[in-house]
């Protein structure tokens, strides 16, 4: 599908505004063992503490369709690095890290709805040295 691909490119360019472009304005945001975010206020912020925080690259994406056009999933290795300490979790110090991360979204008029990220946090513990 065709807006998940541009999702993840506009994600990997850095270019927030376009990945921004490409939400409903109702989005639903499922964060990966945390809050429900609504809204594209909630998603701005919610990349801007990704931003400060980490440096990430989706790599070997492959897109899965559902029967219909509103939904679709995704499987994809993340790619990074943590920079600054985020809240909650280890110290950061430029700890690498790839990270196998499953998503699911719903499509309505022609925007991302809802995306729910799932990965392992305790892998991704492990990696950083927690």
């Amino acid at each position: 599908m065709k807006l998940i691909h541009d999702y993840y490119a506009a994600f990997n360019s850095g270019d927030r505004e376009a990945l921004l472009a490409l939400l409903h304005a109702e989005v639903v945001h499922e964060v990966n063992e945390g809050a429900v975010e609504r809204g594209v206020d909630a998603f701005r912020a919610f990349l801007g503490r990704m931003d400060r925080c980490y440096r990430e690259q989706v790599k070997d994406l492959v897109v899965f369709n559902g029967p219909d056009s509103s939904r679709a999933a995704a499987e994809f290795f993340i790619e990074g690095e943590y920079l600054v300490t985020d809240e909650g979790l280890p110290p950061a110090n430029g700890q690498k890290y790839r990270l196998r991360v499953g998503a699911f979204f719903e499509i309505r008029d022609g925007r991302v709805a809802r995306v729910t990220n799932y990965y392992n946090l305790a892998d991704w513990m492990r990696m950083v040295g927690a």
